[in-house]
């Protein structure tokens, strides 16, 4: 009997040993790289950088932002350099470093090479990128968006700047490889089609991502778009992001159209100055100043969407300085 018991337990362990790498050596696989040569028109450079600066937002996390003024509005001359790192104070299972995305990190990556990474989460050399970077999300977007973005992306100032490798922790240096998949391109919705094209802008600008609380890098089932978000600020505190369902309380169900697209607006206005933050007051992570550069119409486009959004009854204190 302790023989077979033996016996069992060895079978066992070679069969983890097999699956562990499979993950480990095989994957990911998100078939071969496309050959791809885009044009880069004036019209695609034109679309690009509005989606790379006003709704997927790329050079957030891939600039440095200075957190000493209110919603960290970009450092000149940092556009695309990379460092900002995303780990175990967010609650993400390891440590994760945006790329530098300027000619001086990728210039030697191909058209293929970048749609991949952007649109599956696979790097040049076939690692797997943690979807901080939301791949999953570019994945379902209109492919034309995309090769605008990588336009668009092939224009800026090159910067030297090395960025670390990141480092997932056990379990998720093998549970990594598994994420990234094929994309699943879509057409962009016609715009007459508010709900639809909302929410074609919605996944562009991956709001789901930070508006939704996660424990170790994943969405709490049933609380999507519910808030609660724990960002800690460098200036000190935490930051949460906020309810956005349709919760008349806790949300923004009482939000007008104009209320919502004033919100936006507010901070594109000439005028606006971004406030110093002293430290210990509160500061948030959402990009205003970005986001502000969406036009009228997208903004009331992704307002129709969320009006579709079933209401989710979290009460969330957006800032705290324990």
């Amino acid at each position: 009997m302790k023989k077979i018991i033996k016996g069992i337990l060895l079978l066992l362990v070679i069969m983890v040993i097999a699956i562990l790498s499979y993950v480990k050596l095989a994957l990911p696989n998100v078939g071969e790289i496309e050959y791809l040569s885009i044009k880069p028109t004036a019209s695609r450079l034109e679309r690009g950088k509005y989606l790379a600066t006003h709704v997927c937002v790329c050079v957030d996390c891939h600039s440095t932002r200075n957190w000493n003024e209110f919603s960290g509005p970009l450092v000149d001359g940092t556009l695309g350099k990379g460092g900002e790192v995303f780990d175990q104070r967010f609650g993400f299972p390891g440590s994760f470093y945006a790329k530098n995305i300027t000619p001086s990190g990728i210039g030697n990556w191909t058209d293929g090479e970048i749609l991949r990474a952007i649109a599956s989460g696979v790097s040049k050399n076939g690692k797997a990128l943690f979807p901080i970077m939301p791949h999953p999300h570019f994945g379902k977007m209109d492919k034309e968006d995309l090769e605008s973005i990588i336009v668009y992306v092939r224009t800026l100032k090159p910067i030297q700047n090395i960025v670390p490798e990141s480092k997932p922790d056990f379990p998720m240096n093998f549970i990594i490889n598994t994420i990234p998949e094929k994309p699943h391109f879509s057409t962009m919705p016609n715009e007459s089609d508010a709900v639809a094209y909302g929410s074609y802008l919605f996944n562009a600008a991956s709001c789901a991502v930070c508006h939704s609380k996660q424990e170790k890098g994943k969405p709490i089932e049933g609380m999507e778009l519910a808030g609660g978000f724990e960002f800690p600020m460098v200036t000190g505190g935490i930051s949460r992001s906020a309810n956005i369902t349709q919760d008349e309380i806790t949300g923004i169900g009482k939000w007008s159209e104009v209320d919502f697209v004033k919100r936006f607006k507010t901070y594109s206005d000439s005028t606006y100055v971004p406030n110093k933050i002293l430290k210990g007051n509160f500061n948030t992570v959402m990009p205003w100043t970005m986001y502000a550069g969406m036009s009228e119409q997208d903004l009331k486009a992704i307002y129709a969407y969320l009006k579709t959004i079933k209401p989710i009854k979290n009460s969330v204190e957006k800032f705290t300085n324990p």
